[in-house]
Protein backbone atom coordinates (compact mmCIF):
# COMPACT_ATOMS: atom_id res chain seq x y z
CA UNK A 1 0.00 0.00 0.00
CA UNK A 2 0.97 3.74 -0.61
CA UNK A 3 1.65 5.84 2.38
CA UNK A 4 0.61 9.55 3.01
CA UNK A 5 3.02 12.06 4.27
CA UNK A 6 0.63 12.07 7.06
CA UNK A 7 0.34 8.61 8.33
CA UNK A 8 2.62 8.51 11.33
CA UNK A 9 0.44 11.52 12.08
CA UNK A 10 -2.57 10.17 11.99
CA UNK A 11 -1.74 6.68 14.15
CA UNK A 12 -0.24 8.98 16.57
CA UNK A 13 -4.17 10.71 17.10
CA UNK A 14 -5.41 7.12 17.42
CA UNK A 15 -6.84 6.55 13.45
CA UNK A 16 -8.02 2.71 12.76
CA UNK A 17 -6.11 2.49 9.35
CA UNK A 18 -7.37 0.95 6.01
CA UNK A 19 -7.14 0.50 2.55
CA UNK A 20 -8.59 2.66 0.41
CA UNK A 21 -7.66 3.00 -3.52
CA UNK A 22 -4.03 1.53 -2.85
CA UNK A 23 -3.56 3.85 -0.08
CA UNK A 24 -2.82 3.24 3.56
CA UNK A 25 -5.94 5.99 4.86
CA UNK A 26 -7.44 6.68 8.09
CA UNK A 27 -11.20 4.99 8.29
CA UNK A 28 -11.86 7.11 11.52
CA UNK A 29 -10.77 8.44 14.52
CA UNK A 30 -13.09 8.51 17.29
CA UNK A 31 -15.86 7.31 15.33
CA UNK A 32 -18.07 7.85 12.23
CA UNK A 33 -20.99 9.61 13.79
CA UNK A 34 -18.99 11.85 16.00
CA UNK A 35 -16.77 12.99 13.50
CA UNK A 36 -19.38 13.81 10.97
CA UNK A 37 -21.55 15.52 13.49
CA UNK A 38 -17.86 17.71 14.40
CA UNK A 39 -17.45 18.54 10.69
CA UNK A 40 -21.17 20.08 10.25
CA UNK A 41 -21.01 22.33 13.63
CA UNK A 42 -16.90 22.96 14.31
CA UNK A 43 -13.71 22.03 12.54
CA UNK A 44 -12.50 18.94 10.43
CA UNK A 45 -9.62 17.55 9.07
CA UNK A 46 -9.07 14.97 6.19
CA UNK A 47 -6.18 13.63 4.92
CA UNK A 48 -7.18 13.37 0.90
CA UNK A 49 -3.46 13.06 -0.25
CA UNK A 50 -4.49 10.13 -2.55
CA UNK A 51 -6.31 12.17 -5.07
CA UNK A 52 -4.71 12.84 -7.90
CA UNK A 53 -3.30 15.87 -9.91
CA UNK A 54 -2.92 16.58 -13.23
CA UNK A 55 -0.76 20.30 -15.06
CA UNK A 56 -2.62 21.06 -17.93
CA UNK A 57 -0.71 24.35 -20.13
CA UNK A 58 0.36 26.14 -22.71
CA UNK A 59 -1.91 27.01 -25.87
CA UNK A 60 -3.24 24.43 -26.09
CA UNK A 61 -5.05 23.75 -23.11
CA UNK A 62 -7.93 25.21 -23.08
CA UNK A 63 -9.28 23.17 -26.28
CA UNK A 64 -7.72 19.85 -24.88
CA UNK A 65 -10.04 20.48 -21.94
CA UNK A 66 -12.98 21.86 -24.01
CA UNK A 67 -12.76 18.49 -26.19
CA UNK A 68 -12.42 15.99 -22.94
CA UNK A 69 -14.56 17.46 -20.80
CA UNK A 70 -18.28 17.62 -20.27
CA UNK A 71 -18.31 21.27 -19.00
CA UNK A 72 -17.28 24.82 -20.34
CA UNK A 73 -14.19 25.29 -19.42
CA UNK A 74 -14.17 29.16 -21.73
CA UNK A 75 -16.18 29.86 -18.67
CA UNK A 76 -13.51 29.73 -16.16
CA UNK A 77 -11.42 32.58 -15.59
CA UNK A 78 -8.12 32.77 -13.28
CA UNK A 79 -8.81 31.84 -9.41
CA UNK A 80 -12.29 30.06 -10.60
CA UNK A 81 -12.86 26.14 -10.37
CA UNK A 82 -15.18 24.03 -11.80
CA UNK A 83 -17.05 20.27 -11.24
CA UNK A 84 -16.63 18.25 -14.46
CA UNK A 85 -16.57 15.08 -16.22
CA UNK A 86 -14.18 13.02 -19.31
CA UNK A 87 -17.43 11.42 -21.12
CA UNK A 88 -15.87 8.05 -22.13
CA UNK A 89 -17.01 8.14 -25.86
CA UNK A 90 -19.43 5.03 -24.90
CA UNK A 91 -22.06 6.50 -23.22
CA UNK A 92 -20.24 6.48 -19.82
CA UNK A 93 -17.92 8.47 -17.71
CA UNK A 94 -13.76 7.93 -17.19
CA UNK A 95 -13.92 9.91 -14.00
CA UNK A 96 -15.69 13.41 -12.37
CA UNK A 97 -12.82 15.74 -10.87
CA UNK A 98 -12.42 19.48 -10.53
CA UNK A 99 -10.44 21.98 -12.61
CA UNK A 100 -8.56 24.86 -11.14
CA UNK A 101 -8.13 27.81 -13.01
CA UNK A 102 -4.88 28.43 -11.63
CA UNK A 103 -4.18 31.81 -14.52
CA UNK A 104 -4.39 31.96 -17.94
CA UNK A 105 -3.63 28.90 -19.96
CA UNK A 106 -2.66 27.06 -16.89
CA UNK A 107 -4.74 24.97 -15.16
CA UNK A 108 -4.36 21.99 -12.84
CA UNK A 109 -6.78 19.17 -12.29
CA UNK A 110 -7.67 16.62 -9.25
CA UNK A 111 -9.05 13.34 -10.22
CA UNK A 112 -10.09 10.14 -8.41
CA UNK A 113 -7.73 8.35 -6.53
CA UNK A 114 -8.38 4.93 -7.81
CA UNK A 115 -8.70 5.97 -11.00
CA UNK A 116 -5.17 8.11 -11.26
CA UNK A 117 -3.51 5.86 -13.84
CA UNK A 118 -7.02 5.48 -16.19
CA UNK A 119 -7.43 8.55 -16.24
CA UNK A 120 -3.73 9.76 -16.91
CA UNK A 121 -3.83 7.15 -19.89
CA UNK A 122 -7.11 8.65 -21.39
CA UNK A 123 -5.50 12.89 -21.28
CA UNK A 124 -2.07 11.27 -22.65
CA UNK A 125 -4.45 9.68 -25.42
CA UNK A 126 -6.67 12.17 -26.44
CA UNK A 127 -3.91 14.61 -25.95
CA UNK A 128 -2.27 13.78 -29.09
CA UNK A 129 -4.60 15.74 -31.23
CA UNK A 130 -3.58 18.66 -29.17
CA UNK A 131 -0.07 18.68 -27.82
CA UNK A 132 -0.87 20.24 -24.50
CA UNK A 133 1.91 20.14 -21.82
CA UNK A 134 0.33 17.80 -19.79
CA UNK A 135 2.28 16.53 -16.45
CA UNK A 136 1.20 14.04 -13.63
CA UNK A 137 2.08 15.41 -10.58
CA UNK A 138 0.42 12.92 -7.90
CA UNK A 139 2.84 11.37 -6.48
CA UNK A 140 4.30 15.07 -5.30
CA UNK A 141 1.24 16.88 -4.00
CA UNK A 142 -0.12 16.32 -0.62
CA UNK A 143 -3.70 17.28 0.30
CA UNK A 144 -5.59 18.66 3.15
CA UNK A 145 -9.16 18.95 3.64
CA UNK A 146 -10.03 21.02 6.55
CA UNK A 147 -14.03 21.42 6.71
CA UNK A 148 -16.52 22.58 8.37
CA UNK A 149 -18.57 26.13 9.51
CA UNK A 150 -15.20 27.83 11.57
CA UNK A 151 -12.69 26.28 9.21
CA UNK A 152 -11.68 29.08 7.13
CA UNK A 153 -11.94 31.40 10.11
CA UNK A 154 -9.12 29.20 11.65
CA UNK A 155 -7.07 29.19 8.48
CA UNK A 156 -7.01 32.87 8.04
CA UNK A 157 -4.83 32.79 10.93
CA UNK A 158 -2.04 30.95 8.77
CA UNK A 159 -1.63 33.38 5.48
CA UNK A 160 -2.07 36.68 5.54
CA UNK A 161 -3.46 36.50 1.94
CA UNK A 162 -8.15 37.28 2.65
CA UNK A 163 -9.31 33.97 2.45
CA UNK A 164 -11.94 34.01 5.36
CA UNK A 165 -14.67 35.54 2.81
CA UNK A 166 -13.11 33.56 -0.09
CA UNK A 167 -16.45 32.53 -2.58
CA UNK A 168 -17.54 29.22 -3.31
CA UNK A 169 -15.20 27.02 -5.63
CA UNK A 170 -12.20 29.79 -5.95
CA UNK A 171 -8.61 29.36 -5.84
CA UNK A 172 -5.68 30.87 -4.63
CA UNK A 173 -1.89 30.49 -4.75
CA UNK A 174 -0.44 31.37 -1.64
CA UNK A 175 2.09 31.55 1.51
CA UNK A 176 0.28 29.67 3.65
CA UNK A 177 2.05 28.43 7.44
CA UNK A 178 5.22 30.37 6.17
CA UNK A 179 5.21 28.05 3.18
CA UNK A 180 5.45 29.62 -0.49
CA UNK A 181 3.23 28.95 -3.65
CA UNK A 182 0.42 26.83 -1.22
CA UNK A 183 -2.99 26.38 -3.59
CA UNK A 184 -5.52 27.37 -1.03
CA UNK A 185 -9.43 26.34 -3.31
CA UNK A 186 -12.45 26.23 -1.53
CA UNK A 187 -14.00 23.13 -2.33
CA UNK A 188 -14.69 20.38 -0.67
CA UNK A 189 -17.52 17.34 -0.27
CA UNK A 190 -19.15 17.33 2.73
CA UNK A 191 -21.52 20.38 1.61
CA UNK A 192 -20.40 22.61 4.86
CA UNK A 193 -18.14 24.46 3.87
CA UNK A 194 -13.92 24.54 4.28
CA UNK A 195 -11.27 24.47 2.48
CA UNK A 196 -8.80 22.15 0.85
CA UNK A 197 -5.07 22.82 0.62
CA UNK A 198 -2.78 21.65 -1.88
CA UNK A 199 1.33 21.61 -0.77
CA UNK A 200 4.64 19.97 -1.77
CA UNK A 201 5.39 16.32 0.10
CA UNK A 202 8.48 18.42 1.95
CA UNK A 203 6.26 20.51 3.46
CA UNK A 204 2.82 18.39 4.65
CA UNK A 205 3.94 17.78 8.26
CA UNK A 206 5.16 21.49 8.61
CA UNK A 207 1.60 22.43 7.34
CA UNK A 208 -0.56 19.67 9.18
CA UNK A 209 1.41 20.95 12.35
CA UNK A 210 0.12 24.63 11.68
CA UNK A 211 -3.28 23.62 10.84
CA UNK A 212 -3.72 21.68 14.22
CA UNK A 213 -2.02 24.81 16.15
CA UNK A 214 -4.33 27.27 14.46
CA UNK A 215 -7.39 25.77 14.81
CA UNK A 216 -7.11 24.27 18.46
CA UNK A 217 -9.21 27.22 19.47
CA UNK A 218 -12.14 25.78 17.19
CA UNK A 219 -11.95 22.57 18.52
CA UNK A 220 -10.68 20.78 15.15
CA UNK A 221 -10.00 17.57 14.94
CA UNK A 222 -8.97 15.19 12.65
CA UNK A 223 -11.86 13.16 10.52
CA UNK A 224 -11.29 10.05 8.75
CA UNK A 225 -12.86 8.00 5.25
CA UNK A 226 -16.24 6.84 6.59
CA UNK A 227 -17.32 10.18 8.25
CA UNK A 228 -15.99 11.83 4.56
CA UNK A 229 -18.51 9.18 3.15
CA UNK A 230 -21.59 9.84 4.79
CA UNK A 231 -21.25 13.88 4.72
CA UNK A 232 -20.87 13.35 0.50
CA UNK A 233 -24.03 11.30 0.49
CA UNK A 234 -26.06 14.07 2.92
CA UNK A 235 -25.37 16.27 0.13
CA UNK A 236 -26.39 14.25 -2.72
CA UNK A 237 -22.40 14.64 -4.05
CA UNK A 238 -21.44 11.58 -6.58
CA UNK A 239 -18.66 9.31 -5.44
CA UNK A 240 -17.35 6.91 -8.69
CA UNK A 241 -18.19 3.62 -8.39
CA UNK A 242 -21.13 4.10 -6.77
CA UNK A 243 -23.62 7.16 -9.12
CA UNK A 244 -21.49 7.46 -11.51
CA UNK A 245 -18.98 5.12 -13.45
CA UNK A 246 -18.29 3.92 -17.17
CA UNK A 247 -21.97 2.94 -17.83
CA UNK A 248 -23.97 5.58 -17.32
CA UNK A 249 -24.11 9.78 -18.45
CA UNK A 250 -23.52 12.91 -16.85
CA UNK A 251 -27.19 13.36 -18.07
CA UNK A 252 -28.82 10.32 -16.29
CA UNK A 253 -26.88 10.44 -13.66
CA UNK A 254 -28.27 14.09 -12.73
CA UNK A 255 -25.15 16.09 -13.87
CA UNK A 256 -27.15 18.10 -16.64
CA UNK A 257 -25.41 21.30 -15.31
CA UNK A 258 -22.08 20.58 -16.04
CA UNK A 259 -23.09 19.15 -19.31
CA UNK A 260 -22.95 22.80 -21.88
CA UNK A 261 -24.42 22.16 -25.06
CA UNK A 262 -23.36 25.07 -26.42
CA UNK A 263 -22.26 26.33 -29.67
CA UNK A 264 -18.40 26.82 -28.95
CA UNK A 265 -17.94 23.57 -27.15
CA UNK A 266 -17.33 20.24 -29.06
CA UNK A 267 -16.88 17.80 -26.91
CA UNK A 268 -16.96 14.10 -26.58
CA UNK A 269 -19.92 12.05 -26.72
CA UNK A 270 -22.06 15.60 -27.09
CA UNK A 271 -23.77 14.22 -29.94
CA UNK A 272 -25.03 10.97 -27.73
CA UNK A 273 -25.83 12.72 -24.45
CA UNK A 274 -27.75 15.70 -26.86
CA UNK A 275 -29.80 13.25 -28.64
CA UNK A 276 -30.32 11.66 -25.22
CA UNK A 277 -31.23 15.20 -23.37
CA UNK A 278 -34.30 15.70 -26.02
CA UNK A 279 -35.33 12.13 -26.69
CA UNK A 280 -35.86 11.85 -22.88
CA UNK A 281 -33.69 9.60 -19.88
CA UNK A 282 -35.20 5.58 -19.60
CA UNK A 283 -33.56 5.61 -16.89
CA UNK A 284 -32.52 8.01 -13.72
CA UNK A 285 -30.02 8.81 -10.66
CA UNK A 286 -32.70 9.50 -7.44
CA UNK A 287 -32.60 9.84 -3.57
CA UNK A 288 -34.67 7.92 -1.59
CA UNK A 289 -35.66 8.06 2.04
CA UNK A 290 -36.28 4.61 4.19
CA UNK A 291 -39.71 4.93 5.73
CA UNK A 292 -39.75 0.91 7.02
CA UNK A 293 -36.60 0.33 8.79
CA UNK A 294 -33.30 -0.93 7.30
CA UNK A 295 -30.11 0.29 5.74
CA UNK A 296 -29.75 0.36 2.05
CA UNK A 297 -26.79 -0.78 0.63
CA UNK A 298 -24.81 -0.85 -3.00
CA UNK A 299 -26.64 -3.13 -5.23
CA UNK A 300 -29.70 -4.06 -3.57
CA UNK A 301 -32.74 -4.13 -5.60
CA UNK A 302 -35.08 -1.39 -6.14
CA UNK A 303 -38.75 -2.55 -6.58
CA UNK A 304 -42.30 -1.79 -7.14
CA UNK A 305 -45.35 -2.66 -5.12
CA UNK A 306 -45.47 -6.07 -7.05
CA UNK A 307 -42.10 -6.50 -6.34
CA UNK A 308 -40.56 -6.09 -9.97
CA UNK A 309 -37.01 -4.67 -10.11
CA UNK A 310 -37.02 -1.70 -11.55
CA UNK A 311 -33.85 0.11 -10.37
CA UNK A 312 -30.75 -1.05 -8.28
CA UNK A 313 -29.41 1.48 -4.85
CA UNK A 314 -25.42 3.04 -5.72
CA UNK A 315 -25.21 4.40 -2.12
CA UNK A 316 -26.74 4.18 1.23
CA UNK A 317 -26.49 4.98 4.60
CA UNK A 318 -27.69 6.26 8.28
CA UNK A 319 -27.63 9.95 7.86
CA UNK A 320 -26.32 11.71 10.95
CA UNK A 321 -26.89 14.97 10.61
CA UNK A 322 -30.58 14.15 9.70
CA UNK A 323 -31.01 10.69 11.21
CA UNK A 324 -32.59 8.91 8.38
CA UNK A 325 -31.62 6.27 6.43
CA UNK A 326 -31.11 7.72 2.76
CA UNK A 327 -29.59 6.43 -0.48
CA UNK A 328 -29.41 6.82 -3.93
CA UNK A 329 -30.69 4.63 -6.71
CA UNK A 330 -30.54 4.19 -10.14
CA UNK A 331 -34.07 3.89 -11.48
CA UNK A 332 -36.38 3.65 -14.43
CA UNK A 333 -37.73 7.40 -15.25
CA UNK A 334 -41.09 6.52 -15.14
CA UNK A 335 -40.74 5.62 -10.92
CA UNK A 336 -38.42 8.98 -10.50
CA UNK A 337 -40.73 11.39 -9.44
CA UNK A 338 -40.45 12.75 -6.11
CA UNK A 339 -42.90 11.40 -3.51
CA UNK A 340 -42.95 8.09 -5.38
CA UNK A 341 -43.17 5.13 -3.26
CA UNK A 342 -40.76 2.60 -3.85
CA UNK A 343 -39.41 -0.81 -2.53
CA UNK A 344 -35.88 -1.45 -1.13
CA UNK A 345 -35.37 -5.78 -1.47
CA UNK A 346 -33.09 -6.61 1.96
CA UNK A 347 -32.74 -9.73 2.85
CA UNK A 348 -35.85 -11.08 0.71
CA UNK A 349 -37.78 -8.37 2.25
CA UNK A 350 -39.67 -5.48 0.48
CA UNK A 351 -38.64 -2.20 2.70
CA UNK A 352 -41.00 0.78 1.88
CA UNK A 353 -38.55 3.92 0.97
CA UNK A 354 -39.99 7.18 -1.21
CA UNK A 355 -38.11 9.12 -3.87
CA UNK A 356 -36.80 12.54 -1.99
CA UNK A 357 -35.56 15.95 -3.46
CA UNK A 358 -31.77 16.03 -2.90
CA UNK A 359 -29.67 17.15 -1.27
CA UNK A 360 -31.01 15.42 1.95
CA UNK A 361 -28.87 17.75 4.49
CA UNK A 362 -29.78 21.51 4.13
CA UNK A 363 -27.65 23.34 6.49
Amino acid sequence: MKETKFKKLHEEKGAKMVEFAGFCLPIQFEGLVAEHLHVRSKVGVFDVSHMGEFTVKGPQALPLLQYITSNDVTALTPGKVQYSCFPNGNGGIVDDFLVYCLAENDYLLVVNAANIDKDWAWVTEQNKKFGAEIKNISDEISQLAVQGPLALKAMQKLTDTPVEDMEYYTVKTLTFAGVPNVIFSTTGYTGSGGCEIYMKNEDAEKIWNAVFEAGAAFDIKPIGLAARDTLRLEMGFCLYGHEIDDTITPIEAGLAWITKFVDHKDFIDKDRMLKMKEEGLKRKMVGFEMIDRGIPRQDYEVCDAEGNVIGLVRSGTQGPSINKAIGTAWIKTEFSKIGTEIFIKVRDKLLKAVIVKMPFYKG
